[in-house]
């Protein structure tokens, strides 16, 4: 076996199934999930000015080894995707969406190296390191089985979006009309309607915009009511079909020999 075969192994999601994939998929996993545990510390001024220099050691060595495995990844990736040629399987890792966030959750640390930024732009950059949480995508199966169920169902998810939309608009646009007169400072446009519509459709209800009029009254209640269909609507739509997915999944588990690393019939 040849030694690009070999890492491919160890760095491929389904195929690998040994010792060594195993302890990869589990080391990034974990890696991933301290550097997220990190930057929410980071936020604590007490703990980051104590710490600094391990935040700092820390994150050199996430990028190391995010840029190592990126790189990797690049290399292999005529192996993963095998019906295309070289190039155009590497292209189509790269512009692939676990590839892109590969590539974001890298990237900020290097490009103060190759252009000139404004360190408040710097700060703002560096957020895009918790986009490393969804390179745990790759590896847990809950999350890729979400995934495919939300590219399943997006179509679903799509008209669904698109009637709260109309619905958000009406609603805002008819208690716009209905309040704007009786409390112009609270419902000054469409605009700051659509802030209550939003808040009222979702059954959230922060309270700091509300009508008093007996007809604007009626619209809330009605939209309320609606609100609580309509939230439920893609909520039960993605159940149904991660329930599906799940059972698909579980019919087509194989179970592997971990000596010989061959189908159990």
């Amino acid at each position: 076996m040849s030694l690009k075969k070999k890492v491919f192994l160890y760095f491929d999601d389904e195929k690998g199934n040994t010792f060594g994939d195993v302890f990869i998929e589990h080391f990034i996993s974990t890696l991933i999930i301290i550097n997220v545990i990190a930057i929410i510390l980071e936020s604590y001024n007490s703990i980051y000015i104590e710490y600094k220099s391990f935040f700092t050691y820390l994150e050199i060595f996430s990028i190391i080894f995010f840029t190592i495995e990126y790189v990797i990844r690049i290399w292999v990736a005529d192996l993963i995707y095998s019906e295309l040629s070289k190039t155009k399987a590497r292209l189509k890792y790269i512009t692939s969406f676990i590839g892109v966030i590969d590539l974001v959750s890298i990237l900020p640390f290097y490009l103060p190296f190759i252009i000139k930024i404004d360190l408040r732009i710097v700060r703002v950059l560096r957020l895009f390191r918790l986009l490393r949480i969804l390179k745990l995508n790759r590896h847990f199966k809950s999350l890729r089985i979400i995934r495919s169920v939300i590219t399943k169902t997006k179509n679903e998810i799509i008209v669904t979006a698109f009637l709260v939309f109309i619905l958000l608009i009406l609603a805002s646009t008819l208690m716009y009309n209905i309040e704007n007169r009786a409390q112009p400072d609270a419902f000054q446009n469409i605009g700051e309607a659509l802030w209550w519509a939003v808040a009222t459709l979702t059954t959230v209800g922060y309270g700091d915009i509300y009508p008093i009029t007996g007809l604007g009254k009626i619209m809330s209640a009605i939209i309320a009511l609606l609100g609580i269909g309509f939230v439920a609507l893609p909520t039960g739509i993605i159940s149904s079909a991660y329930i599906d997915e799940v059972r698909k999944s579980k019919a087509q588990e194989k179970c592997i020999c971990p000596h010989c690393n061959k189908e159990i019939i």
